[in-house]
């Protein structure tokens, strides 16, 4: 049963946007490298230098800066104070579509503080400037000597280099843009383009095995001494020892994670429970991570002993007092797991965190970010709705952030970025965001935040190699007032694969690394330490420049997907329904063929099944052969796109709205205490229902247990003896005979059937379970 199609407004589209791939022509070198996007022209302009600059001021200095004009687009350069042979060695780049005006203007002034001089400039035709792309080598820039209005020469020459060229010019990305000549100053920076690295994480293993020659403060009772871990904002601590003595022992792992470079030491502390909420510090020790061993398998690491210092006094007056306590310890850095940052369910990376243990990469990602189309205005300016729209890409360690297109609902970035894949069963994911930063936003300016658009995943694996895939995604966004379409990113996606051996043979490797499963971790300590993992990644890109902020890599990640919430629930339940229908469809099937709702269809399966038990032989490879016609029968209708947000899988389509509104709640919750209470017992009743069902599948377990438990006396005599008749009455009769017999028994016609239960029903139902003996 195929699920119903979702409405057009929220599916995917395929599109023919005109790039490279596939038109490659001798004349034209973008399309070999940058062929995944449509070309944009635009005109460079880099302003190097200048030499022998006239003085303006009383001093006979000048204050210089250039403005390069074209049209009604202005660019400006910083400008030096009392400096005659500035060098700025900035690039200006002017979309060629938007070019209206035919000569470009460069022209040197002199800050002033009423009214800024006029020194010079360069004039040049737009039809003369010449062409240039990738791989050619950057156009030498060259001197102009300086012009007044007049056109005569005066005293001074600039420096610059002037031509056409693509968004694959390497000067692209640092350039000041004419569509983005609104922003001035700081948040100029903001809206480049830029790559980054997530900071490689490692999993830090304490294992705190003894303490010896501790000295409690109170020496009339046993001491009930832990140990309290603490690395940066991680602290974790033992259980309580179990030997209360001077000599405790543990023999507990503890786990964190941390980040290169590493930044902070791990402070260990020997703390004894006065009672209440009193710990007594009774020694403290830090070791620098810089100096742990790291360990690429499961062979243990040597342990150490290490010397417990305890502080005495407050201020000025604090000492540090060494004393013969010490704590036994094994400690290292494990680079045998990887350090999961993300949520499983759509991991982009599954590499141990050791290079050493890296395999080769199986083929290339490479991804067209074309461009958006429809967006919602995301904020107001001027009294209209505005959007400052760019893109993050992240796969793997790698994330990519487009420039930002100001002021438009239908940005164009045609920008392509490479991955290099290892695994191919990972994901990609793409977020569009709003820039919050550009007008008085930012750190300093209110600290506003970056308003998220839509996101959009891909898994690898679903991709033919070698195919070029263009489709317009929605961007779907769920609000308290329901799903929402925020718009629609266009994008062009490739996979190229290297090795086709290598690559399936990936499909018989385990899905992460070797320690996963040699030194396995549990599930509450794998979701603390993602959870540790994903702070540690959003404080560092945090401090990037420009930075990827934290709401931006919280929502890449998934940081709220643990969370509980109805509508997940449902969507959950719906998937494993749709996972049992087919279960459930055979069964309906066979149900009609043992009722001979089709005679024909019944004396064919009859049939069948008496070859298959004259010949048992032929049991197995009917089977498979069964299937391979069903999977090249299936081969016909096989996705011929990538998956993309279902409304109707997440059941964002049909949720009520209290629902949502608890879906969107804070954690703790913020409501009023009636909305909690109603709530609460809405999940008790939900809660109730699961409980009874979890109880009906202990009883049936219970009741198999009774068969031989003799917990009914007469039951389990009946199931003994039925046993011994049966051993013997199988010992001589040949098993062919049996399955015939019992075969013919379950496809009996519905004359010789009872409406009433079966007789092996009606005993199993009659058995005793342990639900008497529950309050």
């Amino acid at each position: 049963m195929q699920k119903p199609p979702q409405p057009q407004d929220f599916a995917l589209r395929e599109t023919s946007p005109n790039i490279g791939a596939g038109q490659v022509t001798p004349a034209d070198k973008l399309a070999c490298t940058y062929d995944l996007v449509e070309q944009m022209q635009y005109l460079y302009v880099r302003v190097v230098k200048a030499k022998e600059l006239p003085g303006k001021d009383v001093t006979g200095t000048c204050d210089p800066y250039v403005e390069v004009k074209l049209g009604n687009y202005k660019g400006v350069t910083r400008h030096f104070e009392k400096k005659s042979n500035p060098e700025w060695n900035q690039v200006f780049a002017f979309s060629k579509e938007r070019i209206q005006a035919s000569s470009l203007e460069v022209v040197v002034k002199d800050k002033d503080v009423v009214r800024d001089d006029f020194m010079g400039r360069s004039m040049f035709d737009i039809n003369e400037i010449p062409k240039r792309a990738p791989p050619d080598s950057p156009l030498a820039p060259q001197w102009y000597r300086l012009e007044d209005r007049k056109g005569e020469k005066v005293k001074g020459e600039l420096m610059l280099a002037i031509w056409m060229g693509t968004q694959a010019d390497e000067a692209f990305p640092d350039a000041w843009h004419s569509d983005a000549a609104a922003v001035a100053g700081e948040a100029v920076s903001r809206i480049r383009s830029k790559v980054y690295l997530s900071p490689k994480l490692w999993y830090v293993r304490v294992n705190v095995i003894e303490a010896q020659d501790l000295v409690p403060s109170d020496k009339s009772r046993y001491p009930e001494v832990f140990v309290k871990a603490i690395l940066g904002n991680q602290a974790l601590r033992t259980r309580i020892s179990q030997s209360k003595s001077v000599n405790p022992m543990w023999n507990e792992d503890l786990m964190f994670v941390v980040a290169e470079p590493f930044e902070e030491p791990l402070i260990l502390s020997v703390e004894d429970r006065l009672g209440g909420n009193k710990d007594d510090v009774l020694g403290r020790c830090m070791i620098p991570l810089q100096n742990l061993q790291r360990r690429l398998d499961h062979k243990p690491v040597n342990t150490r002993w290490y010397n417990l210092e305890k502080h005495i006094g407050e201020g000025e007056q604090k000492k540090v007092i060494k004393f013969a306590s010490r704590i036994h310890l094994r400690v290292c850095l494990d680079g045998g797991y990887h350090v999961l940052d993300e949520s499983t369910h759509h991991s982009s990376d599954l590499r141990p965190t050791a290079k050493q243990l890296w395999k080769s990469s199986i083929g290339i990602f490479e991804l067209g970010i074309l461009s958006a189309q429809g967006l919602i205005p995301a904020k107001s300016r001027d009294g209209r709705g505005s959007t400052d729209a760019y893109c993050v890409a992240k796969y793997g360690q790698k994330w990519v952030r487009t420039r930002t297109i100001v002021d438009s609902f239908s940005p164009r970035w045609n920008e392509q970025y490479t991955w290099e894949v290892f695994d191919i069963c990972t994901v990609i994911t793409i977020g569009v965001f709003d820039n919050g930063h550009i007008h008085g936003g930012g750190d300093k300016g209110g600290g506003g935040k970056d308003s998220r658009i839509g996101k959009v995943r891909i898994r690898l694996s679903t991709l033919e190699a070698d195919r070029i895939y263009t489709h317009s995604y929605p961007l779907l966004v769920l609000h308290p007032s329901g799903v929402k379409k925020m718009g629609e990113v266009q994008l062009a996606v490739r996979f190229t694969c290297s090795s086709l051996i290598n690559m399936l043979h990936k499909y018989s490797h385990p899905l992460l690394p070797k320690m996963h499963y040699v030194h396995p971790l549990s599930v509450i300590q794998l979701d603390s330490l993602r959870h540790q993992a994903m702070q540690i990644v959003s404080m560092r890109l945090s401090r990037a420049e420009p930075p990827l902020r934290r709401e931006v890599v919280e929502f890449m990640l998934d940081v709220d997907s643990h969370m509980w919430n109805m509508r997940r629930s449902k969507a959950n339940f719906f998937r494993i329904m749709g996972v049992l229908r087919s279960l459930i469809v055979v069964g309906k099937w066979f149900d009609q063929i043992c009722h001979w709702k089709n005679p024909l269809t019944s004396i064919l399966i009859h049939i069948l099944f008496i070859i298959l038990m004259l010949y048992p032989e032929l049991i197995l490879p009917t089977i498979f052969l069964y299937l391979f016609i069903i999977g090249i029968w299936n081969y016909r209708w096989r996705p011929r796109h990538p998956p993309h947000m279902d409304i109707r899988l997440s059941h964002a389509d049909a949720v009520h709205p209290d629902e949502l509104d608890e879906e969107f709640d804070t954690f703790p919750t913020s409501k009023p205490s009636d909305i909690v209470r109603m709530r609460y017992d809405r999940l008790r009743s939900i809660a109730g229902r699961v409980q009874t069902v979890v109880g009906d599948l202990a009883t049936q377990g219970e009741r198999f247990q009774s068969l031989l438990s003799w917990r009914d006396p007469r039951a389990t005599t009946i199931f003994v003896t039925f046993c011994l008749i049966a051993a013997v009455v199988l010992y001589v009769t040949p098993f062919q005979v049996v399955a015939l017999l019992t075969g013919f028994y379950v496809l009996r016609h519905p004359r010789f059937r009872h409406k009433l239960p079966s007789v092996p029903l009606n005993f199993f139902r009659r058995l005793p379970a342990r639900s008497d003996s529950m309050l």
